[in-house]
């Protein structure tokens, strides 16, 4: 038996400015219909940027969780835009560094029980200093941490964010 399972119809509850809502009308792989809630996003891209033995991480209140985490440099997609691009400019925005270089690691499906999200994930090479721009909703705290001290933020919980932790722990496995 095929996995897969078929989209009758794609039902949009709300349309808004970073996603959209639906609740479509599908049938499961023997046939049997069903309901699939999923929330559709244009994507992310994320860099994991260590420079002299430090890793960029930014601290930025995250409205959905009620507390301020720390997180690699990323932001969502905008249309049509290069992922590669998405790094680039988030990397710039948010710490002021230019990559000479940006090497994909992986794409990390977040969430798949009910996103289309996904988030790429790039490692920035050769960085030199430029100057940062945020935007203008965006309120955030740039740090340099010890790539040990990152770790252990990881292992002791201090790091929540996805993302980073597996940015982090693929940093660790490869160097």
């Amino acid at each position: 038996m095929k996995l897969e399972e078929k989209t009758v119809c794609k039902n949009y509850i709300y349309r808004g400015r970073i996603v959209n809502l639906r609740c479509d009308d599908a049938l499961l792989p023997d046939g049997t219909p069903c309901k699939r809630e999923i929330v559709e996003h244009p994507g992310g891209a994320a860099v994991l940027c260590v420079r002299e033995g430090k890793v960029a991480l930014v601290r930025q209140f995250r409205y959905a969780y009620g507390e301020t985490i720390a997180e690699i440099p990323a932001g969502k997609l905008e249309a049509g835009e290069p992922p590669e691009e998405a790094a680039a400019r988030e990397l710039a925005e948010e710490t002021g560094l230019v990559a000479k270089e940006l090497s994909l690691l992986f794409v990390l499906y977040p969430t798949p029980g009910y996103t289309n999200e996904k988030i790429y994930i790039y490692e920035a090479k050769e960085t030199v200093c430029g100057v940062r721009h945020p935007d203008r909703d965006e309120f955030l705290r740039v740090e340099f941490v010890p790539l040990e001290e990152a770790y252990r933020m990881v292992d002791e919980g201090e790091i929540k964010d996805a993302k980073t932790i597996v940015a982090l722990q693929r940093y660790r496995i490869g160097h």
